[in-house]
C-alpha cells in the first residue's frame, strides 16, 4: 500500500497531463485532494498517466472530478479501464447531483420565523377551540347521563391531584406566607407601621398568592402528569382501542380528570390560605411580637377580610378547568413518538402556567372594577 500522489505535466499544445501514484482510495488520499484542487484550480486535464497508480476508488474519482473542470476523455483512462469506469459514474452522478439549497437571506429567514410562529399560534387556538367543544359536549352528555359517570376514576383523580398535592402546597404556601411577613415586618416596621403586616399577610395570601401558589404548582404536577398519561395511551394506541370497543375516550379521561381539579382545587387552595396565614403569624409573633390573638383579631376587625376571601375561592375553580383542560388537550395532542410526548409535556406545563397568570391579571381587572 503507497500513499496517493501526483504530479501535474504542463506538455503545451498538448495541454496537462495528471500522473497518478499510489493508492487512490479513501484510506490513502489523505490531505492529496486539496493540493489537487488547489494546483489545478479549475484547469482541464487533457491526459492521464496512469502507469504508477496502485488501486483507485470512487474517493479518488471524486477528487479528480471535484478538481477538474473539464470531464475527461474514456480514452485518458485506457490504461485501466475499471478505474474509467469508476472515475465515469462518479462524474455522472455528480454533474447530475442537485445543487445544494441556496440559504435565504437573514431578513427573510427572520420574517419566515415570525410566519410559521403565528402559523403555530393560529394552528393551536384553531385546536384548542374543537377540544374546547368537545370537552363542553363530554360534559353536557355527564351532566344528561349520569349513570354512565365512572365514580371510581373520579374518586381516584382526586386522590392522585389533590390529596397527594396537599403537603407540598402546604409547605409552599406556609413559606410564601412567611416570607411576605418578613419582607412587611421590615420595611413597614422602618415607617412605624409594622402592625400593618397583618394586614399585607392576610390580604395577599387570601387574594392573590394562596389561590395563585397553588394552581401553578398543580400546573407543575398535574397539568404534566395529565399530558404524560394521556400521551403515552395515545402512543400506546389505547386511545383508538377505546373508540373502537366503542368508550368515548373523554368520558374516560378527560372528564374524571377535570371533575377532580374542580373539586380538589379549591380544597388545595383553603390549606394554602390556612398555612399562608399561619406562616405569617409565626414571623409577625418572632419578628414584630405580635401574638397570635392579636394577628386573628387585626384579620377579624377588617371587612374586607371577607371579600378577599371570596375573591381567592372564586378562581380557584377557573383555574382548575384550565389546568385540567391544557393538560389533556396536549396529552390527545401527541403523536406517536417519544419527542412529542415530550413537546406535548413541556407545552402542557408552559400553557398552563402562563393562562393561570394572564387570568389572574383579568381577575384583578374586573375585582377592581366590581370594588371588590
Amino acid at each position: 500500500m503507497a500513499a496517493a500522489d501526483f504530479q501535474i505535466d504542463e506538455n503545451g499544445a498538448a495541454g496537462l497531463t495528471l500522473r497518478l501514484t499510489g493508492d487512490w482510495t479513501a484510506t490513502e488520499l489523505g490531505r492529496v485532494s486539496r493540493r489537487l484542487d488547489e494546483q489545478l484550480h479549475e484547469r482541464c486535464v487533457d491526459a492521464v498517466d496512469l502507469k504508477d497508480l496502485g488501486r483507485f476508488d470512487t474517493a479518488g474519482a471524486l477528487a479528480i472530478v471535484q478538481a477538474s473542470n473539464c470531464v475527461l476523455p474514456e480514452k485518458a483512462w485506457s490504461e485501466r479501464p475499471e478505474a474509467g469506469r469508476t472515475y465515469a459514474m462518479v462524474e455522472k452522478l455528480e454533474r447530475e447531483s442537485a445543487p445544494p439549497p441556496r440559504r435565504p437571506l437573514p431578513v427573510v429567514r427572520f420574517f419566515s420565523k415570525i410566519g410559521l410562529g403565528v402559523h403555530d399560534i393560529a394552528m393551536e387556538a384553531m385546536l384548542s377551540m374543537a377540544f374546547l367543544g368537545r370537552l363542553i359536549v363530554a360534559v353536557g352528555t355527564a351532566f344528561k347521563h349520569p349513570g354512565r359517570i365512572r365514580w371510581a376514576a373520579w374518586f381516584s383523580q382526586g386522590e392522585r391531584a389533590g390529596l397527594d398535592a396537599m403537603p407540598i402546597i402546604a409547605v409552599t404556601n406556609f413559606f410564601i406566607g412567611a416570607v411576605i411577613a418578613l419582607l412587611g415586618a421590615n420595611l413597614l416596621s422602618q415607617l412605624g407601621a409594622g402592625v400593618f403586616t397583618v394586614q399585607l399577610v392576610a390580604v395577599s395570601v387570601l387574594r392573590e398568592l394562596a389561590v395563585l401558589i397553588t394552581a401553578i404548582l398543580l400546573a407543575g404536577r398535574s397539568a404534566s402528569s395529565f399530558a404524560a398519561e394521556i400521551g403515552s395511551m395515545r402512543m400506546t394506541q389505547e386511545v383508538d382501542a377505546m373508540q373502537v370497543m366503542g368508550v368515548n375516550p373523554f368520558q374516560a379521561l378527560v372528564i374524571p380528570r377535570l371533575a377532580a381539579m374542580v373539586i380538589m382545587m379549591p380544597l388545595l387552595t383553603f390549606v394554602g390560605i390556612v398555612t399562608g396565614l399561619f406562616g405569617g403569624l409565626l414571623v409577625t409573633w418572632g419578628v414584630l411580637g405580635y401574638g397570635p390573638i392579636f394577628f386573628i383579631q387585626q384579620m377579624s376587625q377588617d371587612p374586607m377580610m371577607g371579600n378577599h376571601l371570596l375573591v381567592g375561592m372564586v378562581k380557584a375553580p377557573v383555574f382548575a378547568i384550565v389546568v385540567a383542560a391544557i393538560g389533556c388537550r396536549q396529552g390527545m395532542a401527541v403523536a406517536g413518538d417519544v419527542e412529542s410526548l415530550g413537546r406535548r409535556v413541556t407545552a402542557a406545563v408552559v400553557q398552563a402556567i402562563f393562562a393561570i397568570i394572564f387570568l389572574d391579571a383579568v381577575f384583578a381587572m374586573i375585582f377592581m372594577e366590581l370594588n371588590l
